[in-house]
């Protein structure tokens, strides 16, 4: 599922009426989950955060962009953060099968709609600025709302979106992309913030200031403190003492999980409390967490001990859980805390235990049939091929194969979930055929409404099929590694996951030939089967070679 983050904050921390009513604009839109509600009232400014599809959360954004510059009077407004409008600003962050291009488009599109229909000048900012100045969110803030009729005067500032006209009352607002912030504490078995705030300058990319062997600092030729830089890029990091919990903690904060993940950062602060006669009991995380930070900690830890990374998803998460310690303070739930959690996939048929499952597949009805037993092969046959692949890490005389094992097992375990799903799709993509076929057909605006509705259940009932089928080539192929070079004690499993392969990829390629002729689309008739028949000939040559080489060793009596 697409989802995207929006971290909107507001220049109201004080008046609860205005800021549940703006709140009320975002949870009233069809399909976004609010996450937080975080108003202060020294700063008089509240944080909200909020998940959903993107174009769900472009227009909650906009309805609560809206309704704060009906409500928020900035020429009246005081407090301690710096601001420039009643939405100050206004960040979309990819968090699952969303790029980051997709989000500085729906940047674009918001300030787009803001200036024209509010009136409110926007800026852009972070990944979405088109200025280099203009990334850092400070640069644009500078002067805050008071200077903001002074600065759209100067033609250097002229707003991204909108004309250089001051609004008193709304001011101008800010919006832009940035990667996922993780808000995160590494625990310590002492009390003193000394040790915590020394720890937290070797990590934070800021680093420190440098000291003489006196203790006394080091001043560059222009009077300025020379700093040492710290070893992580993209991570702020203070110590404090924490009186909830007694003890000291490293607070962190990682603006880019990607160039430093939290795991990196855990490891070398155990090294470093060490170092200083402390230790690390734990870690805490404020907030949620993507889930593929914990999928990269899970493996990280995996590799330490010489295993594959190769294990499913469930098994990472708990395995990064325990070796970072989340559970130290509080009990790390990962429903709550990892964010794709929070909308989690339809499953019906795959929830069901095996023998439901092949008891509702009996039944008289069209659902569950074919190509969801299709999607069910392909799963069976990745995951046969992880096993094999996994069981070669680690044996004698297999070294050689190692690193081909374990990316081959991690890709399948990911080909796995995927056609795990696909189970569900299909099913759920042959229903809305047949509820298209219900429609009313009273009236000629009806029959024509009936007619698109089938026409295009009828594609999607393609294209899913059509997506397994191109899957079942890779599994096919990933069959064949583990046939090759995985553990030869195993080779009838890797043989089996080939087999699996192949009934996966004709059953899906029969599901694609059954729904062709009911469609009326000759373009998408065409390439469809042109791409089904192209994918088939690949998966009989990757078929080929499997049982060319089953047959090499099982015939060779070794």
């Amino acid at each position: 599922m697409q989802i995207v983050e929006c971290v909107p904050n507001f220049s109201e921390g004080r008046d609860r009426q205005k800021i549940e009513a703006i709140v009320r604009e975002i949870e009233s839109t069809p399909g976004v989950k609010l996450l937080d509600v975080d108003p202060g009232e020294a700063t008089n400014r509240t944080v909200v955060t909020f998940i959903g599809p993107p174009e769900t959360v472009k227009e909650a954004a906009y309805k609560a962009i809206k309704k704060a510059a009906e409500l928020i009077d900035m020429r009246q407004h005081k407090g301690a953060h710096p601001r420039i409008g009643a939405t100050d600003v206004c960040p979309f962050v990819p968090v699952s099968e969303v790029t980051m291009e997709d989000c500085v488009r729906l940047a674009n599109e918001l300030a787009k709609r803001v200036a024209d229909e509010l009136k409110i000048p926007v800026y852009l900012y972070e990944e979405a600025a088109r200025k280099p100045e203009r990334k850092n969110l400070a640069n644009i803030r500078q002067g805050e709302y008071e200077g903001l009729a002074e600065k759209l005067k100067d033609p250097q500032w002229a707003p991204d979106y909108g004309e250089p006209v001051f609004n008193p009352s709304a001011g101008a607002t800010i919006i832009g992309a940035r990667e996922f912030l993780i808000a995160y504490n590494i625990n310590l078995n002492t009390r003193d913030r000394k040790i915590a705030q020394e720890i937290a300058s070797y990590l934070r990319e800021s680093g420190r200031i440098k000291k003489d062997k006196n203790g006394q600092i080091v001043y560059d030729r222009q009077g300025q403190p020379v700093r040492i830089p710290g070893k992580f890029k993209a991570v702020k990091a203070v110590g404090w003492y924490i009186d909830e919990y007694q003890i000291a903690q490293i607070s962190i904060n990682l603006t880019n999980y990607k160039i430093t993940p939290p795991h990196l950062v855990f490891d070398e602060a155990c090294r470093l409390a060490q170092k200083m006669g402390v230790r690390v009991t734990g870690s805490e995380l404020v907030g949620l967490i993507p889930k593929e930070a914990l999928l990269m900690a899970g493996g990280h830890y995996l590799e330490k001990q010489g295993k594959s990374p190769g294990l499913p998803e469930k098994e990472l998460i708990r395995l990064a859980v325990r070796s970072l310690g989340l559970n130290d303070i509080v009990p790390f739930d990962p429903a709550k805390k990892i964010i794709e959690y929070q909308f989690p996939a339809p499953a019906i048929l795959t929830e069901l235990k095996l023998r439901d499952f092949i008891d509702e597949l009996s039944m008289d009805t069209p659902t569950p049939g074919g190509g969801s037993a299709a999607a069910l092969c392909g799963g069976l046959s990745a995951a046969l091929s992880a096993m094999v692949a996994n069981l070669t890490v680690g044996k004698k005389d297999y070294e050689t194969q190692t690193e081909l094992m374990k990316s081959t097992a991690v890709r399948c375990q990911k080909l796995k979930a995927e056609l795990l799903l696909a189970v569900d799709e299909d099913s759920r993509a042959f229903n809305q055929v047949l509820e298209a076929f219900r429609l009313p057909r009273g009236t000629a605006e009806q029959v024509k409404e009936r007619e698109e509705a089938i026409e295009k259940a009828n594609k999607e009932a393609t294209r899913v099929p059509l997506s397994v089928l191109e899957k079942s080539v890779e599994l096919a192929t990933l069959a064949a590694q583990v046939v090759a070079s995985g553990f030869k004690n195993s080779v009838s499993d890797a043989g089996v996951a080939g087999l699996t392969a192949r009934t996966c990829g004709l059953g899906a390629y029969y599901n694609v030939k059954i729904n062709l002729p009911g469609l009326k689309d000759e373009t998408f008739k065409e390439k469809t089967l042109n791409q089904a028949e192209k994918l088939k000939r690949q998966l009989d040559r990757e078929v080929a070679k499997i049982e060319k080489l089953m047959d090499q060793y099982l015939n060779s009596g070794k």
